[in-house]
């Protein structure tokens, strides 16, 4: 199977412009997984931000 980057990019709200897996999901959710953090498009773009990936941030921004 092809990534799909290009389609991705149109969904994907990283801010971070260091970031080297941007449109490629399959990498990035691995990365944040691994971090014990959820990649961006988890969230709001104003939680997004702050660069906190937590589990925390995440339950708070969606009020669970």
């Amino acid at each position: 199977m092809d990534c799909k980057q290009d389609k991705n990019m149109d969904r994907c709200n990283c801010t971070y412009s260091g970031c080297g897996r941007k449109g490629i999901c399959c990498d990035c959710l691995h990365y944040h997984l691994r971090m014990r953090q959820l990649p961006a498009c988890c969230f709001p773009d104003e939680v997004e931000k702050t660069y906190d990936r937590s589990f925390q941030a995440f339950a708070k921004a969606w009020n669970l």
